[in-house]
């Protein structure tokens, strides 16, 4: 059944609001959009804006091409980002970027985050990659649109699946996560961030550790995810 864009509208509001809710931003240093493709549209943060300000009245609606359709402000700077997303992965309904400080940590040192632990395996299958950084031509010509195609490359050249590693943090710059909704990629940015903070703890008191076991993450990712997954209930979003 296709969306209703008030819904949207209002998902996308509460959904930017919960950012500064969960310690992933300052300032306004990030976003969060929805697409229906059913309805053609993308709803997504005002640039600029302050999460306090926000309203399901202010979101701005565009096309599936990023070109405005509803609203009076302009669209968050990243729109071109998150357009390339959505046309690249069909699956995807909700993107998040922020510059949260733990995993802007990993993008800045140019680093996977490494799975070490089951908190990982229940999210992520297998490490988050980091993502190269932009050419300098990349950024001249378009550097949100372009940012969007270094992501989409780097899983085509790991053989990534985007539904079973929900985030990439790219470096120089930050993490990126995604879902089947905004609520649910906002909570894959609190486990990226949590998790992030944890590889950090962990390379801290043993500089040596090595990943865990593929068992590990094998049996935490399927007990979750897989096709006879048991965890949680069975309406259970997470």
């Amino acid at each position: 059944m296709p969306k209703n864009l008030q819904e949207m509208r209002e998902r996308v509001c509460q959904a930017n609001k919960s950012l500064p809710e969960h310690g992933l931003v300052k300032f306004t240093w990030g976003n969060v959009s929805e697409v229906c493709r059913e309805l053609g549209r993308i709803v997504i943060k005002p640039s600029g804006v302050d999460y306090d300000l926000l309203t399901p009245e202010n979101m701005v609606v565009t096309d599936l091409d990023g070109n405005v359709v509803e609203g009076e402000l302009n669209p968050s700077s990243d729109l071109p980002t998150h357009v390339e997303l959505y046309k690249a992965w069909p699956e995807v309904g909700g993107i998040v970027h922020t510059h949260s400080t733990e995993a802007v940590g990993w993008a800045q040192a140019g680093r996977d985050i490494p799975f070490y632990g089951t908190t990982h395996a229940d999210y992520f299958y297998g490490p988050v990659p980091c993502a190269r950084s932009l050419s300098q031509e990349e950024v001249d010509s378009a550097y949100e649109k372009e940012t969007g195609a270094v992501i989409i490359e780097e899983f085509e050249r790991r053989g990534l699946d985007p539904v079973a590693v929900p985030g990439i943090v790219v470096r120089n710059h930050g993490p990126f996560t995604w879902g089947k909704d905004p609520a649910q990629a906002v909570y894959h940015s609190v486990v990226l961030e949590e998790v992030a903070k944890m590889n950090r703890l962990t390379e801290g008191i043993n500089p040596q550790v090595e990943p865990a076991p593929q068992y590990i993450l094998d049996k935490h990712y399927l007990r979750k995810h897989g096709p006879n997954a048991y965890y949680g209930q069975k309406d259970d979003n997470h």
